[in-house]
């Protein structure tokens, strides 16, 4: 597996929206002989899913307040908020390893690196949690593109829960599916569990045992590394200036409806927006944390048009594979949320 640092002249990268460029091109445009690792840290932001909609996850004048800022990923899953005291890790592997849609497959290094910290029983748990005594210390994001598996996770070593509990508006049926009463209640730390000769580990330090675990190399020396050129770092500014840092990439397309709809499923929570007229649907907006590797506009346009009748829906959406957007959904399951206004 290939190290490739989020850095630039030998200084870390901490700006959201160029860690972000810099894994989109180098997934895009860099194809190497084997799978790749890149760690990164982060200035205080919140990073949301593809599929979710901004304004519903956040709070904005907290982020305003405390100079945080917003970035939307190429994967979906939910809202996270990262700074400078955790790290992030994503890969890229070759899509025919079969590790896409595998969660546990994919903590398995992780999980294995902090029980040599003295960590007790990290588990995977539910959709794409990492946890500690019922609590998460990480959530991982996938997607597929171009035959290669795109995916990441944080891991929560020093959390700042005032940010954390003040800065994400979290979905209430979703809390309720954890049987938690509050984001802060959800979420915690590495450190206090690890072992005692750990307990003074700084994040860097903390990091470098990271990577080299999961490269599975002694010392980070050894890691077999990539080094962008001054043509790739060229593509890497021009991905993060047309997208990372554009206001239309970060907060999008949402606007406000009719009808709101939101059901939690095993496959992640589903939001709907939905504008009636005569009994059909002027205009529909699917927005989530579920993870999908097709675009969801797909079967928004579908549905556009269609009467709110059972029959008339599934048969809009008879040549669509749900799968492919969704995950593990059925027709007769998606239909049945999008009536459910009308229950």
């Amino acid at each position: 597996m290939y190290l490739i640092d989020s850095k630039r002249n030998g200084e870390w990268i901490y700006d959201p929206g160029m860690t972000m460029a810099l894994q989109e091109f180098v997934k895009d445009h860099i194809f190497l002989d084997d799978d790749v690792l890149f760690p990164y840290m982060m200035h205080p932001v919140v990073q949301i899913g593809k599929f979710q909609n901004a304004y519903e996850e956040i709070n904005q004048p907290y982020m305003d307040e405390h100079d945080i800022k917003i970035l939307r990923r190429e994967s979906g899953g939910g809202a996270i908020y990262l700074d400078d005291r955790n790290m992030s890790f994503c890969f890229l592997f070759d899509g025919s390893n079969d590790i896409f849609g595998n969660f546990a497959r994919l903590y398995e290094p992780a999980i294995k690196a902090l029980e040599k910290l003295g960590v007790d029983n990290p588990e995977y748990q539910g959709r794409n949690d990492l946890v500690l005594d019922g609590k998460k210390i990480s959530g991982a994001a996938m997607t597929m593109q171009q035959g290669r598996v795109y995916a990441g996770y944080s891991l929560l070593l020093d959390p700042d829960y005032e940010a954390i509990a003040s800065v994400l508006n979290p979905n209430q049926k979703k809390i309720e599916s954890h049987g938690i009463g509050s984001v802060r209640s959800r979420v915690g730390a590495i450190r206090p569990h690890l072992a005692p000769e750990y307990q003074d580990m700084t994040v860097w330090e903390f990091t470098d045992y990271m990577i080299c675990e999961l490269l599975g190399v002694n010392d980070i020396s050894e890691a077999k590394r990539y080094e962008l050129t001054p043509e790739d770092w060229a593509g890497v500014d021009k991905i993060a200036a047309e997208k990372y840092h554009n206001w239309d990439w970060n907060y999008g397309r949402f606007n406000q409806f009719e009808y709101r709809l939101t059901e939690r499923f095993p496959i992640g929570t589903i939001n709907a927006g939905l504008t009636i007229e005569h009994a059909r649907i002027a205009e529909i907006q699917i927005t989530g944390d579920f993870f999908g590797t097709n675009d969801i506009k797909e079967i928004e346009k579908a549905l556009t048009g269609v009467r709110l009748r059972k029959d008339d829906l599934l048969n809009a959406m008879k040549r669509y594979d749900l799968t492919g957007y969704f995950g593990n959904l059925t027709k007769e399951e998606f239909v049945s949320f999008i009536l459910s206004e009308n229950a």
